[in-house]
């Protein structure tokens, strides 16, 4: 438990077989429950999580590669299923210090956001370690995310440490967020539509031995098709939809808060 709320931390892997013990040992203490999800391996992360399938871990298996979304997506379902208050995600690299975690877990305990996520690009010390060609993919990403989401104060939005209430689970459709890496920009789209309001937490870039499987060249191609069509069915959803019911659209007050009230989250008995 944390501040008196289940927390649960969903760890997709694919093919971290150097990293994913030093990722699973670092978990958090406070967390009751640890989603270890093969997405699909053909390296040893599959019997290396096995080892740690006791107690609070968990393995959840995809048959084959299904892409990071949906390994996170398979978590998601599973801390639903189980009740979790917050679920929280910690990808198989280690990139993801649990020092910060309080962090990112604030503007949900305090009321102020259904959804959280890390920003690296807010501070330049926080950028060391990123390469200029991956500042730039990301700032133009962030762009496109911004416009297609229709949160124009975030940043960074390829960050996945990201923290996410169950009402805010509930509200959106996980069968139809983006499977493979995309699936961070689409999910905020999702949560727009959803009326969720989304907080940026300045958290540092963490970088060590793990080696990026995005190849920046054709994924910011293909992201930004993906961007450009969901920009025009959040469109659709949230303005289309009502005018065409004879019902006048969101109004916000700003990109991360909504005027009417949020589904706030119900502590558990405090511990």
């Amino acid at each position: 438990m944390y501040e008196g709320y289940s927390l649960g931390v969903v760890v997709p892997a694919y093919n971290e077989e150097k990293l994913i013990a030093e990722t699973l040992e670092s978990m958090p203490h406070c967390a009751d429950r640890i989603y270890m999800v093969d997405d699909g391996s053909t390296d040893a992360t599959r019997l290396i999580m096995e080892r740690f399938n006791h107690g609070r871990y968990c393995v959840l298996s995809n048959d084959r590669n299904r892409g990071v979304g949906a390994a996170i997506v398979s978590g998601y379902k599973k801390a639903l299923d189980e009740d979790i208050d917050i679920a929280v995600v910690m990808a198989g690299d280690n990139q993801m210090g649990v020092e910060h975690l309080p962090l990112l877990l604030a503007p949900i305990i305090e009321g102020r956001a259904e959804y959280a996520k890390g920003n690296r690009l807010s501070q330049f010390s926080h950028c060391r370690g990123m390469s200029n060609w991956r500042l730039f993919g990301n700032w133009v990403l962030t762009m496109l995310t911004k416009i297609a989401s229709g949160y124009w104060a975030i940043g960074d939005p390829q960050n996945g440490y990201t923290a996410i209430t169950r009402e805010a689970l509930k509200r959106i459709d996980l069968d139809e967020v983006y499977p493979r890496y995309g699936y961070c920009n689409n999910l905020l789209v999702r949560l727009n539509v959803a009326g969720c309001r989304v907080s940026d937490v300045a958290i540092p870039a963490r970088y060590g031995n793990e080696k990026s499987k995005i190849k920046y060249r054709t994924y910011i191609a293909k992201l930004s098709f993906l961007l450009l069509r969901d920009f025009f069915w959040r469109l659709r959803i949230r303005y289309l939809a009502g005018i065409l019911r004879r019902q006048p659209p969101y109004k916000w007050k700003t990109d991360i808060e909504r005027p009417y009230s949020a589904a706030r989250l119900s502590p558990r008995s405090r511990m």
